[in-house]
């Protein structure tokens, strides 16, 4: 069985095979760096395992097909956050989102206590409730608090202003804080 990052190192450099090397080489050290922000993003927003993985070869593809501008970019890597999100969005509101499967097939339905216990660790109770999150805010929280972007770098990804984000990554956080202390009840603020 491939493995994602061995399948989409596979389709870059069959992509590559009608171009010269150094272009090969060049494309492939300015993308690959941040190819894991990209899926999880795109899983972050999809929720599907395998439709972030085809969110992320798309994204790919469109980069190598725009390859001769990308240099042109100040940030490459905002640039294709920015046509993760995009992407992704799309996905959910076209006609195809019907069909998507929207649920965790991560997790596995077992009725071993001691396995859901340690799946309801607060690492994954928090990506949980982001999941409830409005779309802009489960976004910005996604880059900041996850991918550790700066403010300036979200802003510019999400085309919106600084103060947009700080305001919306702030009532994002509230939101999950509230809910943690209704899931376990002990009074943190």
């Amino acid at each position: 069985m491939v493995r994602r990052n061995d399948r989409t190192a596979f389709i870059l450099l069959s992509l590559t095979k009608k171009t010269n090397l150094l272009n090969q080489q060049e494309f492939i050290a300015i993308v690959i760096p941040f190819k894991d922000k990209l899926y999880r993003l795109a899983k972050r927003i999809l929720v599907s395992s395998d439709e972030a993985e085809d969110a992320v070869q798309e994204v790919y593809l469109k980069l190598w097909k725009g390859k001769e501008k990308l240099e042109n970019y100040r940030n490459p890597e905002a640039f294709a956050m920015t046509m993760t999100k995009n992407y992704c969005l799309d996905r959910l509101k076209s006609k195809q989102a019907s069909n998507l499967k929207i649920v965790h097939n991560n997790y596995q339905n077992t009725d071993n206590l001691e396995r859901q216990l340690e799946a309801n660790d607060e690492v994954e109770l928090v990506f949980k409730i982001m999941e409830t999150l409005p779309e802009q805010q489960k976004i910005i929280l996604q880059l900041r608090d996850v991918e550790q972007f700066d403010f300036s770098e979200i802003a510019e990804m999400l085309e919106s202003n600084e103060t947009a984000v700080r305001v919306s990554l702030s009532r994002a956080r509230k939101a999950v804080r509230k809910e943690l202390i209704k899931q376990y009840n002990y009074g943190v603020s």
